[in-house]
């Protein structure tokens, strides 16, 4: 599906997703830039178009969510939707991270999907320096996209062969899965007829 959207809008589509994923929207990060890889190898986009794209799209996403929580920060957080994102628990885990490492939760929380949103809306109701957070997420998104837009590009092939054993690898464990709770079921099922029977006179 995500793939689907970025060939049919391309660079608008690349950015799009990466923003949304940006914001905490559950799409890994790692699927939209994949398949910019992957378009860029095939020539159906610019590589380099679509690596800034890729870029862009994801500093957009952070940058929003860093003025949002410094802007709006304790307002924002009386929303279900948010508090879903960032527990109680969890903000004061990252205001205190952000008190002692400030340059070493931005980098953590960049790689960490799940984690990502929180963080950088932590940081902007913790009043972390922008420039600072900016400068470190920028350096820490510079390194980790042409990491994997490259490994898309470059092996685009093997790439889809994994693809494939991963869809089929699930498929097994799909089937296991169901197996294993019908043979729950007949168990507990055996057990209790067994039982009624036993309680007969």
């Amino acid at each position: 599906m995500i793939q689907g959207l970025v060939e049919h809008f391309t660079y608008l589509g690349i950015f799009a997703v990466l923003f949304v994923a940006a914001l905490g929207v559950p799409i890994p990060e790692e699927v939209p830039i994949l398949a910019a890889g992957v378009l860029a190898s095939q020539e159906l986009v610019r590589w380099w178009i679509a690596l800034p794209v890729c870029l862009l799209g994801v500093l957009s996403g952070d940058v929003v969510l860093y003025w949002a929580g410094h802007h709006w920060g304790e307002r924002l957080l009386n929303w279900r939707v948010v508090r879903i994102v960032l527990t109680n628990e969890r903000e004061n885990a990252l205001k205190r991270a952000y008190r002692r490492h400030a340059i070493k939760t931005v980098v953590t929380a960049r790689h960490v999907m799940g984690l990502r949103a929180a963080a950088f809306l932590t940081a902007g109701i913790a009043r972390v320096p922008f420039g600072k957070f900016l400068a470190v997420d920028a350096v820490a998104a510079t390194i980790g996209v042409p990491i994997g837009f490259g490994l898309a590009y470059f092996f685009t092939d093997q790439l889809e062969d994994l693809l494939t054993d991963v869809h089929r690898a699930e498929r097994w464990f799909a089937l296991f899965v169901l197996l294993a709770i019908a043979t729950a079921l007949g168990i507990v099922v055996w057990l209790r007829n067994r039982q009624g029977v036993s309680d007969e006179p």
